[in-house]
């Protein structure tokens, strides 16, 4: 945890890196004169002007040998852009790894500053696939000067289940089976006070969870299981349940990915990541609701026993499944999960999936798609994406895609073999296995890694979905 720390009177000779974030307008009667006669300074220099500053951040050195960064703040961006300018303001003041870092605000920058404190905190993690053996975070401290910090604790969970999900996310195949993942939640859970149960390979037999088994038989080891995560939250308050697709590793099975899409697929578990970050910031938070994650850890293998085009297997809620495709068993996995989570009744329930290329192909990688059974949760799900900077667009969800999926085998087929609109066909095949009407949101996480990083983050992993989701429930 970053300590935050805060100065009532701007006193920056014994700090040598600056973020200082300024008015829209050249005046700013809370920063200190010789800090002002810099910036117009450093904009001589660079023959440019004021306004400049509200586009780009503009780095300068201090008179005492430190590092500044300039950004100007005006009224009416979007928490995205907010956030994305303070990304490239973060980047040029952390890749220099300080210990401790100033940021400089007036009341009129409130929104900003706390914005900033997410930024700077997101972006200072180190993640396992970038880091050298033990290297850690060099941040330790950021001072506050001028406005005051309305939530710091927020900033904070933020962060900290961002990167726990990025982190997760990250690791390689070989790190993190199913058997291995199914560990480390154990190891978290103790950590949190959660509760801890899981249903193995062995147990989903015995329940008919014939979706989930057709996935995970293709392994070597029985190590795939339901994970299901308790958080109690406050007696009384609202119930809900988050259901992750944790496939640890896709090879597409017999329907074999070429190298080129095959690499990264450890990375095909990041929506059971988001389910962890969003709980862990949730605690962190303070959050009231009392939250249950269904993770379906599995990996996608081809081997004898793995499951093949036009078989036909039984669903936990009894229904049959026409099999098209051996690569699109995400959908598979959360078939039986969703069955499972929506038989305990919460209030709501979302799903985070890496789920379709077609959901990419029609957003590419800067939002994600969302699919409900509730305009109501849809309407609140949209919102709550322009306001953590998190975007999600709606998708169509009407029943007459249905017809795509009629089998003359069994009740459904498992998706086409054209891919038109497979986004849509997953999320109209996942809404079969939601039961007892309980309202429910689908999350195609298209922008889960985006070259040069999105909104406030500047890796390439974004850990989309837990900002997203703690501002729903908020």
């Amino acid at each position: 945890m970053i300590k935050i720390i805060e100065n009532e009177v701007v006193k920056l000779k014994r700090e040598t890196h600056v973020l200082c974030l300024l008015p829209a307008e050249e005046t700013s009667a809370f920063l200190a004169e010789e800090l002002r006669e810099r910036v117009r300074q450093l904009l001589k220099r660079k023959n440019g002007k004021w306004a400049e500053l509200t586009k780009a951040p503009m780095a300068g050195d201090l008179p005492e040998g430190g590092r500044a960064v300039w950004l100007a703040c005006p009224e009416g961006k979007s928490a995205f852009e907010r956030q994305s300018l303070l990304a490239k303001a973060a980047r040029l003041l952390l890749e220099e790894k300080p210990r401790r870092l100033a940021v400089v605000a007036g009341a009129e920058q409130a929104q900003w500053l706390q914005d900033a404190l997410y930024v700077l905190q997101v972006n200072a993690a180190v993640l396992p696939a970038s880091k050298r053996e033990n290297e850690k975070a060099s941040l330790r401290e950021i001072a506050v000067y001028g406005a005051p910090v309305d939530n710091a604790a927020w900033a904070d969970a933020l962060a900290q289940g961002n990167t726990l999900t990025r982190s997760l996310t990250a690791m390689p195949a070989n790190q993190l089976t199913p058997l291995l993942y199914r560990q480390r939640i154990r190891e978290l859970a103790k950590e949190q006070g959660w509760e801890v149960e899981e249903y193995d390979l062995k147990q989903l037999r015995k329940m008919g969870a014939g979706a989930f088994v057709a996935v995970a038989q293709g392994s070597q080891d029985d190590g795939a299981a339901i994970v299901k995560v308790t958080r109690k939250g406050k007696k009384g308050a609202a119930k809900v349940g988050l259901v992750g697709k944790g496939i640890c590793f896709d090879t597409g099975g017999h329907n074999l990915k070429p190298a080129r899409y095959m690499h990264g697929m450890h990375e095909d578990m990041n929506g059971s990541a988001v389910v962890l970050g969003i709980m862990l910031a949730a605690d962190l938070a303070g959050l009231p609701q009392q939250l249950t994650g269904w993770l379906a850890l599995a990996e996608n293998h081809i081997s004898p026993a793995a499951y093949k085009q036009n078989e036909v297997v039984k669903a936990l809620n009894g229904d049959t499944i026409e099999i098209v495709h051996t690569d699109a068993e995400g959908r598979m996995v959360l078939a039986d999960t969703l069955t499972l989570a929506s038989r305990a009744r919460p209030d709501v329930l979302v799903d985070f999936a890496t789920l379709t290329g077609s959901c990419i192909t029609a957003l590419g990688n800067r939002y994600c798609g969302v699919f409900g059974n509730d305009e109501d949760w849809l309407a609140r799900a949209v919102k709550a994406g322009k306001e953590s900077g998190e975007r999600l667009c709606a998708f169509p969800f009407d029943s007459d895609y249905d017809a795509a999926l009629e089998s003359k085998v069994a009740d459904v087929k498992q998706c086409t073999l054209d891919g038109d609109a497979d986004h849509i066909l997953a999320a109209r095949f996942l809404s079969r296995f939601v039961e007892k009407k309980v309202p429910w949101l689908h999350v195609d996480l298209a922008a889960s890694r985006n070259d040069g990083g999105l909104g406030a983050l500047t890796t390439d992993l974004t850990g989309f979905g837990v900002a997203w989701c703690m501002r729903l429930l908020a």
